[in-house]
């Protein structure tokens, strides 16, 4: 591993990583990359880089900061052959694999290619001619104000079901634990290929999400009785459709690649970042042993 870059949180402290990044990579001989406008106010040994030019560049990214941050370095690895390791800064990312004390370990682990990594799927969306990606969801939402959101979900070119609703988020496995879990959806593990499609909030009849086909052409229409609706993508609004728009959607697998040393699974941390307990009922139960008999409380 000959170059490393780095992504930082915009305002989390990441001093304390930045330098033990630095000071492996001084050991080996290997060169640390930073997007020029977070690293200069560290004043660390980091080459300075235009973010476009970060992927391509490096050999391994490293997440600092939490989710959203992990977000955007997954985008920068977007179609490159760097793999992204999430470091967590301060609260529990969901998609980081290691906290700050384990960082130069880590490195050492992928640099003697002790670890897997997980491809992470993306969905892109065409808006306007114009095209965005996203790793964790596109979604329709309404404007306040503006009325409700009315969309036609086509699968295949053939209308499927049409929603009423606050918002219809299409979303990845990746995904599967942010808005569209908000909004009612399933836990999906990253290594199912597919799209999640969930209403939030629905005020029509049916009110079910589905789950697509990776190689389903999938199409949101805004109808004519919808209101003015915001695009958002990964939480970010890219823009605005009006009634009459069409907001067509691709699913694209392997886009990045997450670094796993195998410490958690993928369940493991979803039960703790979503604070899983089950049931309060089920677990006051007796348990039931395998010869019928209930155990005594």
């Amino acid at each position: 591993m000959r170059t490393v870059g780095i992504v930082l949180h915009p305002r989390r402290d990441s001093a304390e990583a930045v330098t033990a990044i630095v000071d492996w990579a001084a050991g080996r001989g290997a060169q640390v990359l930073g997007v020029d406008e977070e690293i200069r106010r560290l004043g660390c040994d980091a080459l300075p880089v235009p973010a476009a030019e970060l992927g391509r560049r490096s050999d391994l990214i490293v997440s600092l900061g939490g989710d959203g941050t992990m977000l955007r370095a997954m985008r920068l690895a977007d179609g490159g052959h760097a793999p992204v390791l999430g470091v967590n800064l301060g609260r529990l990312g969901f998609l980081a694999e290691v906290d700050v004390p384990d960082v130069p370990d880590a490195l050492s682990a992928i640099d003697q290619h002790l670890y897997t990594v997980e491809p992470r799927l993306a969905v892109d969306a065409e808006v306007h001619g114009e095209t965005v990606s996203a790793f964790n969801d596109v979604a329709v939402v309404r404007v306040p104000g503006h009325g409700s959101a009315a969309v036609c979900l086509r699968v295949g070119d053939r209308p499927f079901v049409s929603y009423a609703v606050d918002a219809v988020v299409v979303a990845t496995p990746t995904g599967s634990t942010a808005y569209s879990f908000s909004a009612g959806g399933p836990i999906v593990s990253p290594s199912v290929e597919a799209l999640l499609v969930t209403p939030a909030a629905p005020h029509s009849a049916f009110n079910r999400g589905l789950v697509l086909s990776v190689n389903d052409a999938l199409a949101l229409d805004v109808l004519p009785a919808s209101g003015r609706l915001a695009v958002e993508v990964d939480g970010r609004v890219s823009g605005y459709v009006e009634p009459g728009a069409c907001v067509i959607l691709r699913a694209r697998p392997g886009a990045a690649h997450v670094v796993r040393l195998g410490r958690t699974t993928f369940y493991e941390r979803a039960q703790r970042k979503l604070r899983l307990m089950g049931s309060a009922e089920v677990e006051a139960m007796p348990t039931q042993p395998r010869d019928g008999r209930p155990t005594p409380p």
